[in-house]
């Protein structure tokens, strides 16, 4: 229960501040939403893995850094903090997140970003938190977090920049309920989805299929 508890709050704070941030639309928003996501890997690392993010949760699942019976708690866990998030940003900031593609932006153009980035996303945890060459490392959680806001700049005006099917979820039912959007979520889980697949089949490419798992702050803590 550890696990999913932490899963809930960690993606329950990365939503919250991509609620608050988009709302009242602050300009250092991807610097919040990264320093965020990074804050809370390190805070939830050594219990769940620190996923918050059900795409990074099936690239570790298709790596063996996850038990296969974990990963549908994880998706539960993760999506009802994100929309719980959603809900109470929504209600402090008196507004709504209705994410979307960019104005005029072409579908396959934004299904792209959200392949891609997610993609380097996933394969960038697989990297810095499961593979033996960079084992018992203290800077996954920054790696994590910038990698995040580096897909948060370059790509959020294009496809929205969920890179995360909760933060898709969450974020376009909120929307939803206030009435001001959500017809996109099928986007922002069939992207980030393959996009993780893809990171899984990458990494196993790149030679890691010795790393030993034991301590890897992806792999859920023992005993929870």
């Amino acid at each position: 229960m550890q696990k999913y508890l932490t899963e809930f709050i960690g993606t329950f704070f990365l939503v919250l501040a991509i609620t608050l941030s988009v709302i009242t639309e602050q300009p250092l928003a991807p610097i919040a939403i990264g320093g965020t996501l990074m804050v809370m890997i390190f805070m939830g690392g050594h219990i769940s893995g620190g996923h918050f993010n059900p795409a990074v949760s099936l690239a570790a699942m298709m790596r063996g850094a996850l038990p296969t019976s974990d990963l549908i708690p994880y998706w539960i866990a993760q999506t009802g903090g994100a929309l719980v998030a959603a809900l109470l940003g929504n209600f402090i900031a008196a507004g709504s997140v209705a994410i979307a593609p960019g104005e005029g932006v072409n579908i396959i153009a934004a299904l792209l970003v959200e392949i891609l980035f997610t993609f380097a996303l996933a394969l960038v945890v697989l990297n810095v938190a499961t593979a033996k060459g960079t084992a018992g490392n203290s800077f996954y959680g920054l790696a994590i977090g910038f990698t995040v806001v580096a897909g948060a700049i370059a790509g959020g005006g294009i496809s929205g920049g969920a890179f995360n099917p909760a933060v898709g979820i969450g974020l376009s039912l909120g929307a939803m309920f206030a009435g001001t959007g959500g017809a996109w979520i099928w986007l922002y889980i069939v992207g980030p989805l393959i996009g993780g697949a893809l990171a899984a089949a990458v990494f196993a490419m790149q030679g890691n299929e010795d790393i030993e798992l034991e301590g890897s702050p992806v792999e859920p803590g023992r005993g929870n």
